[in-house]
């Protein structure tokens, strides 16, 4: 596919990008109804000059930017001079919609362009029906309520994903989708279900490849190994990688390169094994020990969990007992594996060779995350309990130097863009996160005229009261805050146990507007009812980013405590690491990430040029030694007053 613009050689080719990028945002937009905004041609410029010269880079733009199209301009074009498409790893399946979807921003750019982008998506692979693991569940799930709509899809889908079929509960959908430990190799559909067709699908994109962060980072972290074994990569050699809304790039990352141990599958392994009819003496006595050592692992596991309400990731104060019990489980782990491999031979009724294979696949890796954790005495990794499903977790500490080699070394663009990168134009801690050594920057304010569109009211220090005294009082601060507004707020707090705590004390109080909770309900489906409801009021504690409610139904975003990091294990080993570097943790470390997660909650009040409304911070900031950080976390230009009363 040709570039969308005529150059004469590859020393050219950087010079006429610009000027491409200029005719498109001065004349060729322009004349289908689009406003030049001289923030966003800057950083379509910023980034052209990136990808010309293939460097890091970080593009920091203010809401109503435009950004999509700044990225996308250079994207396609430098995919057709190298031949090879451009990764733009999306930060969520919506996302993946509003850039590649039938009317998404894509469709919308190639029309206005005239040019016929190739686009495709890479989505999770578990929104992806497993057709083994369907036949398998058919008695599982034959007198549910969901069968009879499951089976009609089944007859009639052609891709098998999980979008078709929005109504059926995850609870359901995980006992037909695709699984990481499940063998394919020996599956009777390998080569021809329904996620082979898909990356069959988008492999062959030219042009682009918008793909689900968890595929990015598989593929990134397995890619030698799959080619040095034969096997093809779960992506398509590419020539840039954009990471939109990179502020969100360590999590996935680390949950890819790493490796979990979840309690409800080794207890699974364990029943199914006790149930085979006639099996020899020692699998059975192997069973029956490993039974026993993974109840002594789990119970040290949960001794050493330190509790924390700000996150559902528990960090853990490894000692001698957890790491002994780690070593006899994964010495009865590595036992159970010789007999699992000696069964395959024999064969029994009870299970088939293929659920025999998926076991020892879920054992190796429980395995290589003991061999990791009981390594000099787990230094090397970070670890953690899921409280959501009881699982623990084992990533490389190394994460920066992973990055290096398989990303950064490969000497091919790569973007981070996001709308909160940098703490008032400080790259710093977004740079050494990532151990970025000298990427080049640049970063636009909103394009939108926040000096008339928000108002900002911040609290000074408190006088020394009991903390029940501070929240009572700030109880009757929040409730006038959403009389006086009519409601039409969003209240940000730092866990579900504080949102709760809101609620026991606020049905002291008659509400005129309905109230709505995060923990109430799915949290698109609350959001949505939000947004309809346009006098009302939600109230969470994770949705500091990632809502988008446009209009009159948001006008108040009140910040009822400052977002503090928790004990996140990811931000404990960022902590050791500047200790380690001579540096301050608090403010090399806390103090950014709570000015990152401060600016993207503020980010929710305005998001279109009609907006207005205030922002209240309830906790203190005039006079402490975080009113510069909050301060340069709000929006700029906003008009500032002092909040009293609480």
């Amino acid at each position: 596919m040709k570039v969308p613009f005529a150059y004469r050689g590859k020393e050219d080719f950087p010079t006429e990008l610009a000027n491409w990028i200029g005719d498109v945002f001065y004349d060729i937009l322009p004349d289908h109804g689009y406003e030049v905004r001289e923030e966003q041609i800057y950083t379509a410029f910023q980034i052209a000059d990136a990808v010309s010269n293939k460097k890091v880079h970080l593009a920091e733009a203010g809401l109503g930017t435009g950004k999509t199209y700044a990225y996308l301009l250079s994207a396609i074009a430098y995919a057709r001079f190298s031949g090879k498409p451009a990764v733009i790893v999306s930060a969520s399946a919506a996302l993946q919609e509003q850039l590649a979807g039938p009317n998404g921003d894509i469709f919308t750019l190639s029309n206005a362009l005239e040019l016929d982008v190739d686009v495709r998506m890479a989505k999770d692979q578990r929104q992806y029906i497993c057709d083994e693991r369907f036949n398998d569940s058919k008695n599982i799930i034959v007198d549910n309520k969901y069968s009879n709509e499951i089976n009609q899809w089944i007859a009639k889908t052609k891709t098998g994903e999980r979008t078709e079929i929005p109504s059926i509960p995850d609870r359901v959908w995980k006992q037909i989708a695709w699984d990481e430990n499940v063998a394919c190799d020996t599956c009777s559909s390998s080569g021809f279900c329904k996620l082979v067709k898909a990356r069959e699908k988008y492999r062959p994109a030219r042009d682009l490849i918008i793909a689900d962060r968890g595929i990015f980072f598989e593929d990134l972290w397995t890619r030698d190994d799959r080619i040095a074994d034969g096997k093809l990569p779960l992506l398509p050699n590419y020539s840039l990688v954009i990471f939109d809304e990179g502020h969100k790039v360590i999590l996935p990352a680390a949950m890819m390169a790493g490796q979990q141990i979840n309690k409800e599958v080794i207890d699974n392994i364990i029943y199914s094994l006790e149930q085979i009819q006639g099996a020899r003496d020692s699998l059975i006595s192997t069973v029956v020990a490993l039974e026993n050592v993974s109840i002594d692992f789990f119970e040290a596991l949960n001794s050493c969990v330190v509790e924390d309400d700000l996150s559902h990731r528990l960090p853990i104060k490894v000692d001698n007992k957890l790491l002994k019990a780690a070593g006899a489980f994964h010495k009865l782990l590595d036992r159970l594996l010789m007999e699992l491999q000696v069964e395959l031979e024999l064969y029994t009724e009870s299970l088939t060779i293929r659920m025999l294979q998926t076991y020892e696949n879920q054992i190796e890796k429980a395995m290589m995350a003991l061999d990791w954790f009981g390594e000099n005495d787990s230094r090397d990794v970070i670890t953690w309990v899921d409280q959501l499903d009881e699982s623990f977790w084992v990533v490389p500490r190394n994460l920066s130097e992973l990055l290096d080699i398989h990303l950064f070394q490969k000497k091919i663009p790569v973007v981070f863009t996001s709308a909160t990168l940098s703490n008032e134009g400080d790259f710093s801690y977004f740079s050494r996160t990532l151990g970025l050594k000298n990427p080049s920057s640049s970063t636009v304010g909103s394009s939108f005229n926040l000096k008339e569109q928000v108002v900002v009211y911040l609290s000074d220090a408190m006088s020394e009261t009991s903390e029940d005294v501070r929240f009572t009082r700030g109880i009757e601060q929040l409730v006038s805050l959403l009389k006086q507004n009519g409601g039409r707020a969003l209240v940000l707090t730092n866990s579900i146990k504080e949102v709760r705590k809101i609620r026991k004390a606020l049905k002291c109080y008659e509400l005129p507007f309905e109230v709505f909770w995060e923990d109430k309900g799915e949290r698109g489906y609350i959001v949505r009812k939000f947004r309809e409801e346009v006098s009302s009021v939600l109230i969470g504690a994770n949705l500091w980013e990632g809502i988008d409610v446009p209009g009159e139904s948001l006008s108040l975003v009140v910040v009822w405590q400052l977002p503090f990091p928790s004990l996140d294990p990811l931000v404990e080993a960022q902590r050791k690491d500047a200790v380690e570097e001579g540096l301050n943790p608090l403010i090399s470390v806390d103090y950014p990430e709570m000015g990152l997660k401060l600016k993207q909650g503020c980010g929710r009040l305005i998001r279109t040029k009609d907006d207005r409304g205030s922002i209240v911070i309830m906790e203190p900031v005039i006079g402490t030694p975080w009113e510069k950080v909050v301060l340069g976390a709000l929006p700029p230009g906003a008009k500032i007053e002092k909040l009293s009363g609480i």
